[in-house]
């Protein structure tokens, strides 16, 4: 399990990251709420950070602190996942409308 420091830093990343990503789609201050945004950028984290490490962008800002790195990486994945969110809804939509 990681160490308290860590998780702290992936919640203040993850809460700062998903509510930006959501006051960009919402185009409102609040965007989704307090727990959606922190949930959603916690999410968007862990895939912002995945993708820039596979793909190795900014490899040199890479510590346990809240970083460029880290902020960026979590506002571009919580944008992937609210773009999967909005795709996935779609598709659904337009498929149980094409069964009936």
């Amino acid at each position: 399990m990681p160490p308290l420091s860590e998780l702290l830093t992936w919640l203040v990343v993850g809460l700062l990251g998903g509510s930006a990503a959501a006051m960009v789609v919402k185009r409102q201050r609040k965007g989704f709420g307090l727990a959606v945004n922190l949930a959603l950028g916690s999410l968007g984290a862990i895939v912002g950070g995945v993708l820039f490490r596979l793909f190795r962008i900014l490899p040199t800002l890479d510590s346990i602190s809240v970083s460029v790195r880290d902020l960026l990486s979590a506002f571009s994945g919580s944008l992937l996942v609210l773009a999967a969110v909005w795709a996935w809804q779609r598709y659904a939509r337009t498929s149980s409308l094409s069964r009936s």
